[in-house]
């Protein structure tokens, strides 16, 4: 990873450079996506140990230090090598020490657990002092998503052996107006709470694909978080020129940032 982060360091002073407001990104969410942080030989693994609050606390201390031990070591390497602002796109159980940044950046849902304190870890974060980036943050499209969280997506079966999305294991209810409304109140909350800039995850996933046709597990866009529903035999209406059909999800956030 840090000779990955090295090199990229000198294309992104390179485009610096040429006059381009580039921010660096030491990586994202480290612990879940990388072994040695966490315990879990896949990130199957890993995600598993995020549904079990007691075994994570169990872990939380060891991880902030391996995860702040290794961005100690890239974000040195990264300013050798590049002039521009530099963040990492965390997750709440690392712990990351802010001290080596220029902007606080988290990627951070809010589920039916931390529904009631989701505001003030948001005031938190930006009372430190820094900008404050939420470099992700959405919900599915399904009844109950957004009680979900970050966790939207555990409604797949993937392929073993390809990890391509299959099926939803079980039937579950269109909820476009609900993800419309979670995004939305996400976003008020982070204007509210004085948040620099916030990225919805996602424009589209693209291998889950909207099947309305047929068993209803086939419909893979229901667990998406994407703001439009991907076709795989069709264009859609709204754009005629594109395998997709936005979302009211799609219209909450332009609505949005026309208002703001």
């Amino acid at each position: 990873m840090l000779s990955l982060f090295a090199d990229c360091a000198e294309r992104a002073e390179r485009l610096r450079r040429r006059g381009a407001e580039v921010v660096f990104v030491a990586g994202a969410e480290l612990s879940l996506m990388n072994k040695g942080f966490l315990p879990g030989g896949d990130i199957d693994e890993r995600i598993e140990l995020l549904r079990q609050p007691h075994r994570v606390r169990e872990h939380i201390a060891e991880v902030g230090t391996r995860v702040n031990d290794f961005l100690g070591r890239a974000v040195a390497l990264v300013r050798e090598r590049f002039g521009g602002k530099v963040t990492y796109a965390s997750v709440p159980l690392e712990r990351v020490d802010w001290e080596p940044f220029d902007i606080v950046s988290m990627d951070l849902y809010r589920s039916a657990e931390v529904a009631d304190r989701f505001a003030a870890g948001v005031r938190d974060l930006v009372a430190q002092g820094k900008p404050v980036a939420i470099t992700e943050f959405g919900a599915a499209g399904y009844q109950g998503a957004g009680d979900r969280g970050a966790l939207g997506l555990a409604i797949v079966e993937y392929d073993k052996d390809t990890r391509a999305p299959v099926r939803l294991d079980g039937v579950y209810a269109r909820d476009e107006a609900g993800q419309a409304a979670y995004l939305r109140e996400l976003l008020e909350v982070f204007d509210a709470g004085g948040v620099d800039s916030a990225f919805v995850f996602t424009f589209a996933l693209r291998d889950h694909l909207h099947r309305p046709d047929g068993d209803p597990r086939d419909d893979l866009d229901l667990a998406s978080y994407g703001i439009v529903k991907v076709y795989e035999d069709r264009l859609g209406v709204t754009y005629p020129d594109m395998p997709w059909e936005p979302k009211a999800a799609f219209a909450a956030l332009a609505d949005f940032y026309r208002e703001h």
